[in-house]
């Protein structure tokens, strides 16, 4: 299994990106607002969180596996 280290920023904006896409398509197939809002906010909410997935992708996938610095304890006085 291959492991990413990922930033909280990085996290919140892929989290971010699928919210959008899933609130647009949500809005898409509900009855909640008239025709034309729906159609509108939706394929918004899905144009975004589409062209947004190809830089949260490659941000998460692009990522060389670095190893942690390594931390030496310093000896108490």
């Amino acid at each position: 299994m291959r492991h990413r280290n990922v930033t909280v920023p990085e996290l919140f904006f892929v989290v971010g990106t699928r919210a959008a896409l899933a609130a647009g398509v949500a809005l898409l197939v509900s009855g909640r607002l008239s025709e034309r809002q729906r159609r509108i906010i939706g394929t918004t909410l899905v144009a975004i969180g589409a062209v947004t997935t190809v830089p949260a992708a490659m941000m998460i996938f692009g990522k060389r596996n670095e190893a942690p610095e390594k931390i030496e304890a310093v000896p108490a006085d």
